[in-house]
């Protein structure tokens, strides 16, 4: 039993739907960060502690050869109907590798809690969960966020940036007022409203996350030069063309490159 790389996690009945989704970006040639893709069944070997599975995660992580991030890729998770956004974990900043089955282990539990098994009812789903992983090398950016391209709350044709200084889960969590922005379809600027971005998260060095405070100048200044919207605008267009309109995207700038975090159909339950 070994890991998927990333890029042949095609079948979202083993890998699940966010692994599938960045398999599919890969090909496509967008700019996604390298990783390796856990099934279903060696997450829940993993689980038993089974030796090979064990192993073979370890060699994985090793082959990276630094930070990872350990992501949730539930089976029928990421799909148009359910992303399960903010039910499963992430664990950030993974630097040991004798912490990584530990991470997917957390992972796992997450799928299995309350909250979750509840968002699952909702849907009318089985409570009882199959649950993939994605481990990626681990970006540490200097600005992240989220991004629409099409507005989520009155559905107009424009793409709507959200943004903020460190990794973009202080957006996701709201724990910033990140800058909001919108493009129409030429990528032209249509609205810039700054936000108050007064922590980043960051790496720490021992691994995990650490909030740090932003210094006065940039509480209040925007992210995004006109330069890097241009580029998000065109990610945007690569990501539609490829997998459809309607869609929610993570990415991140980290020393002038820009990468695909996660590229998922919006949903009334994100």
């Amino acid at each position: 039993m070994k890991p998927a790389p990333l890029v042949e996690a095609l079948d979202e009945a083993h890998f699940g739907g966010k692994a599938a989704s960045l398999a599919r970006s890969l090909r496509a040639g967008l700019p996604v960060p390298p990783g390796f893709a856990l099934s279903a069944l060696h997450v829940e070997s993993v689980f038993a502690r089974h030796p090979e599975a064990l192993d073979t995660l370890r060699v994985g992580f090793t082959g990276l050869a630094g930070p990872c991030a350990v992501r949730s890729s539930a089976i029928g998770e990421d799909s148009d109907q359910a992303s399960f956004a903010g039910q499963h974990l992430t664990i950030l900043n993974v630097r040991h590798e004798d912490r990584v089955a530990d991470a997917v282990l957390e992972v796992r539990d997450s799928a299995h809690s309350e909250s979750a098994r509840a968002y699952r009812r909702s849907l009318g789903l089985d409570e009882s969960p199959r649950i993939g992983v994605v481990v990626q090398r681990m970006i540490e950016p200097d600005c992240a966020g989220v991004m629409f391209t099409r507005n989520p709350v009155n559905g107009a044709d424009e793409r709507v940036i959200e943004a903020a200084w460190g990794l973009g889960e202080a957006v996701v969590a709201g724990l910033v007022v990140p800058d909001n922005y919108a493009l129409d379809r030429e990528g032209r600027v249509l609205r810039r409203t700054p936000g108050t971005k007064d922590i980043a998260l960051r790496a720490a060095p021992e691994g995990g996350t650490v909030e740090e405070s932003v210094i006065d100048d940039l509480v209040t200044s925007c992210c995004l030069t006109d330069a890097m919207l241009l580029r998000l605008h065109d990610l945007a267009g690569r990501c539609e063309a490829f997998f459809g309109a309607g869609l929610d995207i993570e990415w991140a700038f980290a020393d002038d490159s820009l990468y695909l975090l996660q590229c998922r159909p919006m949903t009334r339950n994100r």
